[in-house]
Parts: structure tokens; sequence; C-alpha cells
């Protein structure tokens, strides 16, 4: 009969070996996480600069994988589209009969608004946007609101720019290293956007919660009544966000002080907008007042 082996570390060198490289990665691991947490007090510069080198070595990674799982999750729903089809087909034509006369008073009301558009010179003045990016990453379960874009200053992307997406606002760049950027959502408690009311134009302040929703606050007078469903945009008082982008909708009625919640989920965002700064234009000058007609000189006497 063999022999039972023997299970103990002391007698399998290849055990001792593991065992001592274990303790050796724990030591050296809670080296590094001190030093870190050491630089991250004393020296915030070099601990930010530290983490944007990372964030830039892993947001091309980050894409990639998040561009290859959309790719693999997307093949079930195109199997169940391809054996579903037919029916579909039917339904959508049934549909579109239906909604035909929909659709022509549709386009008589896009008509007759770019007619009137014209008429009344209106121009839409939107920053020119900088680049469109993945948002790769964002923060859910701590006080803080952060995403990482995978686009930084080699693209163009420098701190303060505002970051948007079809939605409405998402926030604005905090830090920006050389392929990944680090934004501030307006869901952060740092977060301060200047807006207004869609109905009357009251301007508030749209102030993050840290917890997915902001607080709407009035900034101009006292007992303002805000009612459910009410709709704020920016007002591009600051010079930062272009006035007219959707920033959220009031949850529940209450005065000087609601919960609203954001038009732009960060969460469900894959690619973001990254705009230029808006730089609201000077007021015109006062018209000159007309000079007074000179008033002619009495003739000098004869001598």
């Amino acid at each position: 009969m063999a022999p039972a082996r023997d299970r103990r570390t002391g007698f399998s060198r290849r055990r001792q070996y593991s065992t001592f490289f274990g303790y050796v990665l724990a030591v050296a691991g809670a080296v590094v996480g001190a030093a870190l947490l050491a630089a991250s007090i004393f020296n915030p510069p070099a601990f930010s600069a530290a983490r944007m080198a990372v964030a830039s070595v892993t947001a091309p990674v980050a894409s990639v994988l998040d561009a290859g799982v959309d790719a693999v999750a997307s093949v079930p729903e195109a199997i169940g589209t391809w054996f579903h089809v037919h029916g579909e087909n039917a339904t959508l034509r049934a549909e579109a009969k239906r909604h035909r006369a929909l659709l022509t008073k549709a386009r008589v009301i896009a008509y007759d608004n770019r007619r009137l558009r014209a008429l009344l010179k209106v121009r839409d003045r939107t920053p020119e946007p900088v680049v469109a990016a993945r948002l790769v990453a964002s923060t859910a379960s701590s006080g803080r609101r952060f995403a990482l874009l995978d686009a930084g200053r080699v693209q163009g992307v420098t701190p303060g720019m505002p970051v948007r997406g079809p939605e409405g606002l998402v926030g604005r760049v905090l830090e920006a290293g050389p392929f990944a950027a680090r934004v501030l959502l307006i869901t952060d408690p740092d977060s301060l956007v200047p807006v207004r009311r869609t109905r009357d134009g009251m301007p508030a302040i749209a102030a993050g919660r840290g917890d997915g929703r902001v607080d709407i606050r009035s900034v101009n007078a006292a007992n303002v009544r805000f009612a459910a469903g009410d709709m704020f945009v920016t007002s591009g008082t600051g010079g930062l966000y272009a006035p007219g982008v959707p920033v959220a909708q009031v949850e529940a009625s209450g005065s000087d002080s609601v919960l609203a919640i954001p038009f732009a989920a960060p969460d469900s965002l894959d690619f973001a907008l990254v705009e230029r700064p808006f730089m609201p234009l000077p007021p015109p000058p006062p018209p000159r007042a007309a000079a007074p007609p000179a008033t002619p000189s009495a003739p000098a006497p004869a001598r």
C-alpha cells in the first residue's frame, strides 16, 4: 500500500515558493497602497498626475473591452430579431398607415418652423464641438460622481470644457491626461450649474447631491414654488455652459429648493460630446447722443 502524501507546506518546495511569493505580494501591495495614500494627502498634484497616467493606459483597454462586450451582447438580440422579422414587418406597415396623417402634419409644422425662424433671423449659438468620446467608466457607489472619457489632451480636451450627451448636460472636464479625461458630473456635490426654468425663464442653481440627483435652488426670491415636472436648462450665466442645454426635471412639488432628476444618465451613455466653453456675447454699446448744433457766433463790431 502506497504511503499517504504529506500535505504540510514544509514537505513541498512548490508550496513553499507559493507561500513565500504570496507574502511578498501582500507586503508589496500594502507598501504601494500606503505610498499612494501618503501621496494623495501630502502631494495631491503628483497623485493626480500618476492617476491620470494610469487612466491614460487603462482607458483604451477599457474602451476595447467595452466595445467587445457590446458586440457579444448584441448577438442574441440580432438572432431574435431575425426570427420575428416577418411578424414585425406586418405590424410596422399597419402603424405606418395609421400614422401617415400625423407624419404629414409634423412635416407641415417643421416647414412653418423653418420659415418663421428665417423670418425672425433666429440663429442658434452653440459652441463648436471638440471631440465625441466614449464614456468608459463612472462612479455610482461613492459620495463623489466622476466619469472617465477615452479622449485627452491629444484630442484637444482640456480642463473646464463642458460635456453633454444626447439627452442633456453631463458635466465638465476636471482633469485631462494624454489619452483620457476625468469628468465632474453635475450630480457631484462640488458641481453648481446656473439654470433657468423653461416655462417662465426663472433663474436657479442646479447643485449636485452625490446620490444621482440634483437640488434646484432659487436665487432671486424667497418662497418660490416649483411644480412637479418643471424642466430646467442651462442659462449661459458664467460663460461655461451654453444656454438651452437640458439639465434636470423636478421630481416633486416644493418651494425654494426641490429634488430633480438629470436628463442625462452617465451609466446609460456610450458616447458624450466635449464642447468648448461658452462665452456670452458682450452687450452692444449704448447709442451715442447726437451733438447739439453749433450756435453761430455774434459778428465782431466794426471799427
